[in-house]
C-alpha cells in the first residue's frame, strides 16, 4: 500500500511539472508580439465661441471637466451687437471703458475715425469688448444708459456642449491608448521595438495636447461674452438756408405820346447812318484804293504788254 501511494504522489507532482512547463512555452516574448498600431483620433475645429459653465477639473492625465456638470450645464456661448447714438463720443468712450473695468472685462479691439459734417468734423468709434458671462446683461444695461437712443441691437447664443463632450471622450480614449502604449513601452527587449513604440507614444500624446488645446479654448473663452459697440454722434439736424426770390425789374410807366420827339430821334438815326457810310467811303478811297492800285496797275501793264509783242506762230 505505500508502495501504490508513493506511485501516485510522484504521478501527481510529474504532471504539475509537465503543466508548468507547457504554460512557459506558450507565454510569447516581446520580440514575437509586433508593434501595436493606433489609428489617429479624428480632431474638431475649435468653435469659435465663448465660455461654458461646466467647473473643470485637474487631473493627472490632463483637464477634463466633470461629465456631471457638463451634463446639468449648457455651455453657451453669447454674443451681442449694440449700435449707440451718443451725445458726444468722447464721454461715451470713457464710458464704456469704465464699464469695461467695473465689470472686470477687457478691450479686445477698438476704432476711432472722425467724418465731416457740413464743415464740421464727428467722431465715431467701435468697440470689441469681452465681459463675463454673468455681466453680459448687466454690461448691456449700462450701455443702453450710455445713449440717447439705441438705434440697433441684437444678442445671439451658441450651445457648444456636444463639441467639448465630445472633445473629452476623445480625450478620454487617447489617454487609454497612451497608457496601453507605455505597458508595451515597459516590457520592449530591443531597442527597434522601443524605438517603433515610442514614435506612437509621441503621436498619441500630440493628439492628446490638440484635445487638451481645443477644450482649454472653449473653457476659457467662454467664461467671457463679446460685445461689439458702435458710437454715433447725434448730429444737429440741417436748417436749410431760404433762397431769396429773384425781384422782377421795375416797370417805368410809359409817357405821353410825342411824335417831335420821335421824328426828331428817327432823324438823328439817319444822320449817324449817313455818317458810317460816309466814313467807310472816305476809308476806302484814302486808304484801300491807294494800297492795292498801284501792284493791279503793275500786273495788268504786264500781261498787256505780254500780249502786245508775242509774235504770231507761223502756219504751216
Amino acid at each position: 500500500m505505500q508502495i501504490k501511494k508513493f506511485v501516485m504522489v510522484g504521478t501527481l507532482l510529474l504532471a504539475v511539472l509537465l503543466l508548468a512547463g507547457c504554460g512557459s512555452e506558450a507565454t510569447p516574448s516581446m520580440e514575437s508580439v509586433p508593434a501595436p498600431t493606433f489609428a489617429p483620433a479624428p480632431t474638431q475645429a475649435p468653435a469659435v465661441a465663448l465660455a461654458p459653465t461646466a467647473a473643470i477639473i485637474n487631473t493627472g492625465g490632463g483637464t477634463t471637466t466633470s461629465s456631471a456638470l457638463i451634463s446639468s450645464n449648457h455651455m453657451i456661448v453669447k454674443n451681442g451687437d449694440i449700435k449707440l447714438l451718443v451725445k458726444d463720443t468722447a464721454v461715451a468712450l470713457d464710458g464704456v471703458t469704465q464699464i469695461v473695468g467695473d465689470t472686470q472685462g477687457y478691450i479686445i479691439s477698438s476704432r476711432v475715425w472722425y467724418q465731416d459734417y457740413y464743415g464740421k468734423n464727428y467722431e465715431y468709434a467701435t468697440l470689441d469688448i469681452g465681459v463675463p458671462v454673468d455681466q453680459f446683461e448687466i454690461a448691456l444695461h449700462r450701455l443702453r444708459d450710455l445713449a440717447v437712443r439705441v438705434t440697433d441691437e441684437s444678442e445671439t447664443g451658441q450651445d457648444v456642449t456636444d463639441q467639448y463632450v465630445d472633445l473629452q471622450s476623445q480625450l478620454t480614449n487617447l489617454e487609454a491608448t497612451r497608457d496601453r502604449i507605455k505597458g508595451f513601452l515597459d516590457q520592449a527587449q530591443t531597442v527597434d521595438d522601443a524605438l517603433k513604440i515610442n514614435q506612437q507614444l509621441s503621436d498619441v500624446e500630440g493628439q492628446i495636447e490638440q484635445i487638451q488645446g481645443k477644450m482649454n479654448y472653449l473653457s476659457n473663452r467662454s467664461a467671457f461674452s463679446t460685445i461689439t459697440t458702435n458710437l454715433e454722434p447725434n448730429l444737429p439736424p440741417v436748417v436749410p438756408t431760404p433762397t431769396p426770390a429773384p425781384t422782377p425789374a421795375p416797370i417805368e410807366p410809359l409817357g405821353p405820346w410825342d411824335p417831335g420827339r420821335t421824328v426828331q430821334a428817327a432823324a438823328q438815326t439817319l444822320v449817324a447812318a449817313y455818317r458810317v457810310i460816309i466814313n467807310f467811303l472816305i476809308w476806302f478811297f484814302v486808304v484801300v484804293i491807294p494800297i492795292f492800285a498801284p501792284p493791279i496797275l503793275i500786273i495788268w501793264l504786264l500781261i498787256w504788254l505780254t500780249k502786245r509783242f508775242r509774235k504770231p506762230t507761223q502756219k504751216s
